[in-house]
């Protein structure tokens, strides 16, 4: 799974996406608000190191997350 941190611009806000190896989009939410759509994939649990990882993360990097 990988993770991405896109900028938001002006009034949008700043979002991260959950992609699969085949690169298809698993999720897509707020930096500020990963709650609901963590859980709808089953990751609730792995939220703290998720989050940690994107706090840390450029905007437009792709990072690997070994869930």
């Amino acid at each position: 799974m990988y993770v991405i941190k896109v900028k938001g611009i002006a009034k949008i806000p700043d979002y991260v996406q959950l992609r699969d190896d085949k690169f298809t989009l698993l999720a897509y939410f707020r930096v500020d608000r990963p709650d609901k759509s963590l859980d709808k994939l089953g990751l609730g649990d792995q939220l703290p190191y998720i989050m940690n990882l994107v706090k840390d993360l450029p905007f437009g990097q792709i990072a690997k997350l070994d869930i």
